[in-house]
């Protein structure tokens, strides 16, 4: 009997294979009082599982294939370094001392305090950091609670019983999802995850097709069984006839086929039928990246997200140190233009040489991005100042996120003279011309576009949270998340209000959320008017070869039916039709 289950397809593609069902087993965590002369040798016990378990991931480290993207390995160097930082090593021992807590409990209380203050934050991929932390105490846990070396990993890596199997588990580290490719697994589906888990992000670097939460999945599909993962559609099917397994071994080849063509556009122009130059920049978070777009061949970058410069440490990046980072991105682009975003992180993120503001009851609509950044200028000027000061090495652009209203936009505007100002006085270079824009993502701005466009060189869609706050719903709360649609006509009406915005005022828009990268939408955005898009790169070539096989005059009639319709399934109907054109 032919079952099929859905989830979420966080990476495309299709595999047909084997399941392999991972085992792990749930971790029953014990709580007892040490007696206070048995305290040091508990202590001395922590210690000796933080340093197997920093063994278990430099081994795994050490077994990543040399080929492998430098940004992938820095997942495992992540937690690497987690397994350094004291509230990781040095807190749960104080726990231990004061409280006199075994070490299993006081490692479990410390991991909730931590994954309290991330669940709090207000941006959805930072808030899924707390997968890391989760990961890292699991694999510590799994150490003092067995007492023995017990690798983390999907398997052998020599084991041929693993090749060309699909990989079944409740939830996957990124360490499993590293070795997956070198171990010659072609898929995975899991019980938990979401699509901006460190876990997907690595599967849709590597193209391994990959579907998350399928509840109970291992209730239904037996060890051994063959299995079909569909991660375009969320779906994966066990007990397939005949004729279904033909389908989709077509579709196999399909894709095949399609890679193929895609890599021969990589050095030519995104132009469409009707002659309109469509630019296509990447959205990167380090120096690393920049070897992916220039092998996408992208006309720049059009989101760096600096947020990365601020985690992981206990102070703040200085203004050396931020011009220093910028530089050499700027260098690496060898004269591609560069898009820096200013500082986004929430209030309950420590940013400020470990010093936090109170804890907002509801991050999402509290003090974050351009709001904290002008409640705390000591920690907004030396960014300001060096972004302007890198601007002068190359083609530069600053972006400002989560602009809501016009007294914001005016502050930063002039924070940003005075430091131009401060920088002329001290005698050091800066481009003088460089273009300032503003991320819409905030349905206040979007209805109120046309004052943002008349103040600013250029807008940015951040679909992501635009989607977010027009509907209210939280897109990595697995209770709601089903409810997430770009396709929702409020969503498509501010979208193209902004883009009309934009026209109106002679300046460019772009859309740097995942809807920009999302081939599904890319003759409807080219329909809406949008004609900058900046995606990751893996997904670049394939928006690339949609634009140069459409022709916009098609599109617009058909779009703007499409803005004039409810009706979900009518508009999926339409959406599909332009699809075809």
């Amino acid at each position: 009997m032919t079952v099929q289950l859905t989830g979420i397809g966080v990476s495309r593609g299709i595999a047909i294979g084997k399941a392999h069902l991972l085992q792990r087993g749930e971790l029953e965590v014990l709580e007892y009082v040490i007696p206070i002369h048995l305290l040091d040798d508990e202590v001395a016990r922590f210690r000796r599982a933080l340093e197997v378990a920093r063994g278990q991931l430099n081994a795994i480290r050490g077994r990543i294939p040399p080929n492998t993207r430098a940004d992938i390995v820095d997942f495992i160097d992540t937690h690497i370094l987690m397994l350094e930082d004291s509230t990781l090593t040095v807190a749960p021992e104080h726990l231990i001392v004061s409280r006199q807590c075994n070490a299993e409990w006081a490692l479990k209380l410390q991991r909730d305090a931590l994954v309290q203050v991330f669940e709090a934050m207000d941006d959805a991929y930072l808030r899924m950091r707390k997968d890391d932390v989760d990961h890292v105490v699991t694999r510590i846990l799994r150490i003092l609670i067995h007492q023995h070396h017990e690798p983390d990993e999907t398997g052998d890596a020599g084991d041929v019983r693993l090749t060309g199997s699909i990989l079944l588990a409740d939830d996957l580290t990124p360490a499993d999802a590293v070795l997956m490719q070198h171990q010659g697994i072609t898929a995975f589906v899991t019980e938990y995850g979401g699509p901006l888990s460190h876990t997907a992000i690595i599967a849709r670097s590597l193209r391994l097709p990959a579907v998350v939460g399928v509840r109970n999945i291992r209730r239904f599909i037996r060890d051994d069984e063959l299995i079909i993962v569909d991660g375009q559609r969320g779906v994966v099917i066990a007990g397939a006839d005949a004729r279904t397994l033909d389908y989709y071994r077509e579709l196999q080849e399909d894709e095949l086929r399609q890679q193929r063509a895609l890599q021969k556009l990589r050095g030519a122009p995104a132009i469409t039928r009707d002659g309109l130059h469509i630019d296509l920049q990447a959205n990167i978070e380090m120096l690393d990246d920049v070897a992916d777009v220039r092998a996408a061949g992208a006309d720049g970058v059009g989101l760096y997200r600096t947020e990365f410069l601020y985690m992981n440490r206990e102070d703040t990046p200085g203004e050396a140190e931020q011009l220093e980072r910028y530089s050499e991105v700027i260098r690496a682009l060898d004269g591609l233009p560069l898009t820096i975003r200013t500082l986004d992180l929430g209030a309950d993120k420590q940013v400020d040489s470990g010093h936090t503001t109170r804890q907002c009851l509801n991050p999402a609509l509290g003090l974050r991005a351009v709001r904290l950044c002008l409640r705390n200028l000591n920690l907004f000027r030396p960014q300001l100042r060096a972004i302007l000061r890198a601007s002068a090495l190359g083609p530069t652009r600053l972006m400002v996120p989560m602009l809501s209203n016009s007294q914001e936009l005016m502050q930063v505007l002039e924070l940003i003279a005075e430091t131009r100002r401060d920088l002329d006085r001290e005698g050091l270079a800066y481009d003088p011309d460089m273009p300032i824009g503003g991320m819409i993502e905030v349905p206040a701005a979007a209805l109120t576009a046309d004052f943002f466009a008349a103040r600013l060189d250029f807008l940015s869609i951040g679909t992501n949270d635009l989607i977010q706050y027009t509907l209210a719903i939280d897109r990595i709360d697995d209770e709601v998340n089903y409810l997430y649609d770009p396709l929702h006509p409020a969503v498509l009406a501010l979208i193209h209000r902004v883009i009309e915005a934009g026209a109106n005022a002679g300046i460019p828009v772009s859309m740097c959320g995942e809807m920009a990268g999302d081939p599904l939408y890319t003759r409807l955005l080219l329909g809406l008017g949008l004609r900058d898009f900046s995606m990751l790169p893996t997904t670049l070539l394939e928006v690339k070869s949609i634009i140069t096989g459409s022709d916009t005059r098609q599109l617009r009639p058909l779009t703007e039916e499409l803005l004039l319709e409810f009706e979900p399934g009518r508009i999926r109907a339409l959406l599909a039709k332009i699809a075809e054109i």
